[in-house]
């Protein structure tokens, strides 16, 4: 059984601003990647907060200090505060690279078209394992251990819940209509944060009830 997005919040379109790649949360501020630059809103006001210029053409993250930002075949860490790229690692796809998160101490990178999440060092960019989808990987994000990725092929896009171990399809959540996923996160509690890509906007999305699951609404495929 799939289940309807809810959407809860739409941020943007911002100005000078027309795709939205990678999306993180630092506790405080929604970060999302818009090409050549990360851009900081307040998700309580939608307002813009901060920018850094850099390359960020593809997944963003956050370990708790430091930002991950993917440009082209690299992984940038970069400190918050001054905006400094602090060290860069190798992307595992060379520039196919979509999604990127922190969990368990590592990277998480989604490669789109390879329908592929690669488990890395974050700090020699060694991959890890490696996990397959049968579908594109355009956003990934962890939360109360559970590995969420986002797909969009065509008109239809989808939060999907893996099982890390196999693959397998353990929920999804159907995005409306001509609204795609370009980038996940998690804020830890009830909502997602997604990329919009063109639409140039970020949307929050509710998580499925944790509550529903345990009265059996939870699926596989």
């Amino acid at each position: 059984m799939k289940q309807t997005a809810e959407i809860l919040h739409e941020y943007g379109p911002f100005p000078g601003i027309d795709q939205v790649h990678g999306v993180t949360f630092d506790g405080q501020r929604v970060w999302f990647a818009s090409g050549d630059k990360l851009n900081a809103i307040d998700p309580a006001s939608g307002t813009t907060t901060g920018a850094i210029d850099i390359p960020a053409d593809a997944g963003t993250a956050f370990d708790g200090e430091h930002l991950f930002q993917i440009a082209a075949d690299r992984i940038q860490k970069i400190d918050p505060r001054t905006g400094r790229v602090l060290s860069t690692i190798p992307a595992p796809g060379g520039g196919s690279d979509s999604g990127l998160t922190w969990a368990e101490g590592t990277l998480w990178v989604g490669q789109c078209r390879e329908r592929k999440i690669h488990q890395i060092d974050p700090e020699t960019g060694a991959v890890l394992r490696t996990i397959a989808s049968n579908r594109f990987v355009t956003g990934v994000t962890w939360v109360d251990g559970e590995l969420w990725h986002g797909t969009w092929e065509g008109d239809e896009s989808e939060l999907r819940r893996i099982d890390p171990r196999t693959g397998n399809v353990l929920e999804q959540v159907q995005m409306p209509p001509g609204v795609g996923v370009s980038g996940l996160e998690s804020d830890g509690a009830d909502r997602f944060f997604c990329g919009g890509g063109p639409s140039g906007k970020v949307r929050a999305v509710r998580r499925p009830r944790q509550d529903a699951k345990a009265d059996g609404l939870d699926v596989s495929s």
